[in-house]
């Protein structure tokens, strides 16, 4: 038995490729990418883009692999409305409809799948458990719910698919949206909140997400979908308010109208000069918690780290990067 990790050069998946290198498996990473990355002296990397079936189609998988998709387009880079569409879905519903084909051409059987919170849209229940209802707000939502729903209909030809719906993932290598906020602390600007800052905000790690996809192959690849956060997220303006006092900033939190805030937003949006999507401003002041009690009980599985230190940690990377030097590796670290 093999694993196959489509976008295993990734984000998540160059993590999860790493540890299973570690523990003696053996990992094919199906990726457009190849990165500079140890691993690959045991790891096989093959150039596949999930957007092209026959691509997807000549990946090695036999019918005893254990198959992960990992690739995706993100909310990061913001795109216009108008390109939305064609942004997410050729990678992010197409590229898993393929995937899903090969597996069943080759006999395969066992997928894990990685969704989105933003299938949720905004918050009727708190906290939100995986029954809480799915209405996405946008493409990127709507393109991941609807691979959950081709998941449901594969399920009852006999694939098993254990699917994982992770909040903002936070981890050395990407900053995406953060780097506007870690610039505004740096030049001691204020930093404008989207209503109080009362409510909380939750990451979840790059190491726990990989972690999460371990332990379901090692639980079986469970029928299920699981939700993927941090445990105890802090209030938005105590979170922001540690990262300034840890930069020795000057910055100060701005509370702003939500409702007014949104329409702005909303028309900058309308007008084809998005400042952030909509998917992540429309529910920048609910309560978007989500409950992995579900995670904890099937697989074993609990987030390592706290949103706090996984903050701090990324602004010391955006820091590092800014100064042209590399970032420090015991700058991210799990919770005591």
């Amino acid at each position: 038995m093999k694993h196959v990790i489509f976008g295993g050069d990734g984000f998540v998946g160059r993590h999860l490729a790493e540890r299973l290198v570690k523990d003696g498996e053996e990992v094919v990473v199906a990726d457009i990418a190849k990165s500079d990355l140890p691993h690959y002296r045991s790891a096989t990397h093959l150039a596949i883009d999930v957007t092209d079936p026959a691509a997807v189609a000549g990946a090695p998988i036999a019918p005893d692999d254990m198959v992960y998709n990992l690739s995706a387009k993100m909310l990061s880079p913001i795109v216009t409305r108008a390109e939305r569409h064609d942004f997410f879905w050729p990678v992010n519903y197409h590229g898993t409809e393929n995937i899903i084909h090969a597996m069943d051409k080759a006999g395969a059987s066992r997928l894990v799948h990685y969704t989105t919170d933003m299938v949720y849209g905004h918050t009727y229940t708190y906290p939100q458990t995986e029954e809480h209802p799915a209405n996405p707000l946008g493409e990127y939502g709507l393109s991941k719910w609807k691979t959950e729903e081709l998941a449901a209909e594969w399920r009852a030809r006999g694939l098993s698919i254990s699917l994982f719906r992770p909040r903002l993932i936070i981890g050395p290598g990407r900053l995406g949206i953060l780097s506007k906020l870690f610039r505004l602390v740096d030049l001691n600007l204020p930093v404008p909140m989207i209503g109080s800052g009362a409510n909380p905000y939750q990451f979840i790690s790059v190491f726990d997400c990989a972690e999460a996809a371990r332990l379901a192959w090692k639980a079986g690849v469970p029928n299920e979908a699981y939700n993927l956060g941090s445990d105890n997220p802090p209030p938005v303006r105590k979170l922001l308010s540690d990262l300034i006092r840890h930069a020795g900033s000057r910055s100060m939190l701005l509370p702003t109208p939500a409702f007014a805030v949104k329409k702005t937003l909303d028309l900058l949006d309308w007008m084809n000069m998005p400042i952030m999507d909509p998917e992540q401003y429309l529910i920048a002041d609910e309560m978007c918690i989500l409950d992995c009690s579900k995670a904890k009980r099937d697989l074993g599985w609990s987030a390592q780290y706290r949103d706090e230190d996984m903050l701090i940690a990324a602004y010391a990377e955006y820091r590092a990067r800014k100064e042209g030097r590399p970032a420090a590796a015991s700058s991210f670290q799990p919770a005591e």
